[in-house]
């Protein structure tokens, strides 16, 4: 199957133009369905995303998209003349059922960021499952973990020599909520307050798989580092009251720790097990909905990094709310926390804030912020994305220089306007897409210029 993804990202700053380290990366990124189409061409397999929409007779779908498998040398030619350092990009079945064109296409791609200057940056699993791997059972058959590592091992065998990031997963926190809790994204399933922590417990495995099987089989021959990228975006309480302190931390442990403790700490967070068993228990189970790793199982994904993968876009606000009465069983009533998207609440310390916290508690060798961007409505003259991003970028380069948080780099998402997993509305990119043109003609907004000019001067203008 195929897949892939690219990234890139900025910050505002404060008063004086800000030097961007040398060895700071800056990139961008965007995902296969987002931007591939050619959903039919060539062997490839259908994904969730494929069946998921087209089952929805969704008015607007991944089929086409930005048609990147046939205009790919174009979109190399905008990360080279971007100058980016790196490109974020990922390749998705059974090992038996090997399609060579599909393997050829990232090939081709890979090489050609490579002779551009551009680092290749891939993502092993980002949200479109083949439909084959998810009616054998997807997230909630134990058997994925031997799939993945499977498929890890392949890719790590095609693309090893040439790619030193690897992203294991994308996003998990939303591939559960989203597809096994809300039934919002695909595969579309409602299996509230149960099937999100099955979904997470199969997902931590087979990012462990992945990572040992790279540190056993190709470390000492690539000398790639290997992780697992994380959203999350931080929020202030909204007072000073210990209840909203509380809930602030309920909010770091069943968003951030969920995915980060077991990882860099050993086990999800006290906190999650505690509220999870009683409520369970309450709720007529005989065992906690949240499945009980075993110390064999801790042991195994404890340690699986080599970096911190952050996507972040925000800072919010979280408020108090008592625990609700026992009903219905659900990640919501779990958590019980108010978090609130106010659009006047802006707060960009914030992601210093965060990645100091994280750099602290977990301790890992580097962060690297894997997407952070701005949607915006305006097309070409998109200055609202530009400061947004000047201000993300400032701050996690006052993390690094003035805090000694050890910030890899920052990538922007996305390089390029794509399907935004239900909509081509979302503008997220800094290259414009024309949806209505059969060429899908890329045009350069004015971010994209704004973004050339602080990579090759490595100076950010605050």
């Amino acid at each position: 199957m195929r897949v892939l993804v690219f990234a890139i990202y900025l910050v505002y700053g404060c008063f004086a133009d800000k030097q961007i380290p040398k060895d700071f990366i800056l990139g961008a990124g965007t995902s296969a369905f987002q931007i591939e189409g050619g959903w039919n061409e060539d062997g490839k397999g259908e994904s969730i995303w494929d069946t998921y929409l087209h089952n929805q007779n969704a008015k607007e779908n991944g089929d086409v998209a930005c048609d990147s498998y046939h205009f790919w040398k174009e979109d190399v030619e905008n990360a080279k003349a971007l100058s980016l350092d790196y490109y974020r990009i990922l390749p998705n079945g059974t090992i038996n059922n090997i399609n060579q064109k599909g393997i050829d296409y990232y090939l081709n791609i890979i090489k050609a960021l490579k002779n551009a200057g551009v680092e290749p940056m891939i993502t092993i699993y980002h949200w479109d499952m083949p439909e084959y791997i998810f009616k054998l059972g997807g997230l909630l058959n134990p058997e994925f973990v031997n799939y993945f590592e499977d498929y890890a091992r392949l890719l790590y065998q095609l693309y090893g020599p040439y790619v030193k990031y690897w992203i294991t997963i994308n996003e998990p926190s939303l591939i559960c909520t989203n597809g096994y809790e809300y039934g919002i994204v695909a595969p579309g399933l409602k299996l509230i307050g149960d099937g999100i922590y099955q979904c997470s417990y199969i997902l931590l495995k087979s990012h462990a798989r992945a990572y040992r099987i790279y540190d056993k089989e190709f470390k000492s021959k690539y000398n790639g580092q290997v992780g697992i990228v994380i959203n999350f975006d931080w929020a202030e309480p909204t007072s000073n009251h210990e209840l909203d302190i509380a809930a602030q931390e309920r909010h770091i442990q069943f968003n951030l720790g969920w995915w980060a403790n077991p990882i860099y700490l050993g086990n999800w967070p006290e906190l999650m097990i505690a509220r999870i068993a009683n409520r369970s228990k309450l709720e007529g189970f005989q065992r906690s909905r949240l499945p009980e790793f075993t110390q064999e199982e801790i042991d195994y994904i404890n340690g699986t990094h080599d970096f911190f993968g952050l996507n972040t876009y925000s800072v919010n606000q979280v408020t108090y709310v008592p625990d609700r009465p026992i009903a219905q069983p659900s990640y919501l009533l779990d958590q019980s926390v108010n978090q609130l998207k106010n659009d006047s609440f802006y707060y960009p310390d914030g992601v210093r804030t965060c990645l100091n916290y994280i750099y602290n508690r977990y301790k890992p060798q580097g962060i690297l912020i894997t997407e952070n961007g701005k949607q915006t409505q305006n097309e070409l003259n998109d200055d609202e994305r530009i400061s947004t991003i000047r201000d993300y970028l400032s701050r996690a380069i006052d993390a690094k220089e003035q805090d000694k948080v050890n910030v890899i780099g920052y990538l922007i998402w996305s390089l390029m306007d794509n399907f935004e997993w239900g909509s081509y509305e979302k503008k997220f990119g800094i290259i414009h897409v024309d949806f209505n043109n059969l060429n899908r003609t890329r045009t350069w907004k004015k971010s994209a210029f704004w973004y050339q000019n602080v990579i090759s001067t490595r100076i950010l203008d605050v």
